[in-house]
């Protein structure tokens, strides 16, 4: 495979997420795209016409396609991310359709936090409400880089024009104010099917593309020559037989970027340097490898290199830190206070850290700062000062979203706590002071 076809692969993959108010009618979108779309199995629709007629309902229920749980189907919402995976001639997709309660907006960040593109639903009859505000402003805290404004149920507001467009405006210009880079809006009817893979012909007014034809098209970034390149070391490789006596060879997912064959790196956070001799992906030797590919690289001097460590490019190397300041979303149902103590995972890298200021949390309903809450509890985002026992080479979230974010650990049971975004959100925090920790964990 030449290195054109390996980069034109690389960008087959959307992986997207859906949000919306409750009743919304996001699982019956899913539902629909996968059913017009061909992605559902016979048994899985036999399944769903059964459960559907069993509820007395005349036709398939395609929500259930995605709400799996006993608990959704029976109050008729999504509690929890739904993973789903499907294809069609022209991409593959990894959707994540996740939960409209506000209560659940931990949810939504984890199904977002990988997205490459976020789908917002609007019910027509009511536009624009506070948990749209709410999903928008989560997607731009996660730079999410594409965010479609799925307009739906157009049905039953006659297909007006004027309707789709005043939500769309809206919309659009609050999407903008946050820094959401791209945002396309899409007038859809998910229980009729009108403009979710078929075009519609009850809006002729409306010229762009449908929902599956914006997803096959629109463009997935693998821009190798500005990432960051970043490879977390998982494991060392020494096989140390007869064939391979003298094979030192660090493996790991390349996070971000491209290494090549020859180029200089260093390894982080010891600072060591050396040369890339080799790299082995899939068991073939290669000269350049990118982005999502799991590969071994192989130095051409002998360095003391671990699991945890950071494989980087010398000329493009982060600075290493002991003092993160971060925008983190609090996913556990205990409170994370000052003082908090707890392991910070990075990469492949777990260290112990300190709580040491929460300046701010976000209020997402009108974007505006609570100062020094103190803590912050179930679905809270917030700015959190955390200071780690050992330096870490974090980049910033802006940058890179996988180098530049971490997970809050508790230390007691492995309980994940508070997942975090390294450096400036659009809601900067207020300037405040650093405040000296009396006992334990004092670094």
């Amino acid at each position: 495979m030449t290195t054109t076809t390996q980069q034109l692969s690389a960008t087959t993959l959307l992986r997207f997420a859906t949000a919306g108010s409750v009743d919304d009618g996001k699982s019956t979108l899913v539902g629909r795209l996968l059913h017009d779309s061909k992605s559902v199995l016979t048994d899985q629709l036999e399944a769903v016409e059964a459960a559907s007629l069993s509820r007395g309902q005349e036709t398939p229920d395609l929500a259930l396609l995605t709400d799996g749980l006993r608990a959704e189907r029976e109050q008729g919402i999504t509690i929890d991310v739904a993973y789903r995976y499907f294809a069609t001639a022209r991409r593959r997709f990894i959707l994540a359709d996740t939960p409209g309660h506000v209560q659940y907006t931990r949810n939504m960040v984890t199904g977002a936090s990988t997205a490459e593109l976020a789908v917002v639903l609007v019910d027509a009859r009511n536009g624009v409400v506070e948990q749209t505000r709410r999903h928008a402003a989560i997607a731009a805290l996660l730079r999410v880089p594409h965010v479609v404004l799925a307009v739906n149920k157009m049905d039953l507001v006659a297909y007006e024009e004027s309707v789709f467009a005043a939500i769309a405006k809206e919309f659009t210009a609050y999407a903008s104010e946050l820094g959401v880079p791209e945002i396309t809006a899409i007038p859809i009817s998910a229980l009729a099917g009108d403009n979710v893979v078929d075009a519609s012909a009850n809006m002729d007014w409306y010229g762009g593309p449908t929902f599956l034809e914006h997803l096959e098209t629109v463009p997935v970034s693998h821009d190798l020559t500005t990432c960051h390149a970043r490879l977390p070391v998982q494991f060392v490789i020494r096989p140390q037989t007869a064939e391979h006596p003298d094979y030192r060879g660090y493996a790991g997912q390349i996070a971000a970027g491209a290494f090549r064959v020859g180029e200089a790196v260093t390894v982080l956070p010891s600072g060591r340097t050396s040369r890339i001799s080799a790299i082995d992906l899939l068991g073939e030797a290669v000269d350049v490898a990118w982005t999502t590919q799991s590969v071994t690289v192989l130095l051409e001097d002998d360095i003391d290199i671990s699991r945890g460590d950071l494989i980087v490019p010398t000329k493009d190397a982060p600075a290493t830190t002991q003092d993160i300041e971060a925008t983190v979303c609090h996913v556990a149902d205990a409170p994370l206070t000052v003082g908090h103590r707890v392991l910070l995972k990075h990469g492949t890298r777990t260290v112990k850290a300190i709580v040491k200021d929460i300046p701010s949390r976000l209020t997402l309903d009108d974007l505006s700062l609570h100062p020094h809450p103190g803590q912050l509890v179930a679905n809270d985002i917030g700015r959190v000062k955390i200071r780690t026992a050992e330096p870490l080479p974090v980049d910033s979230y802006a940058d890179s979203r996988r180098t530049g974010s971490f997970i809050l650990i508790d230390p007691a049971d492995g309980t994940t706590l508070t997942a975090g975004m390294v450096g400036e959100s659009f809601a900067s925090p207020e300037p405040v002071k650093t405040e000296a920790d009396d006992d334990g964990w004092d670094f």
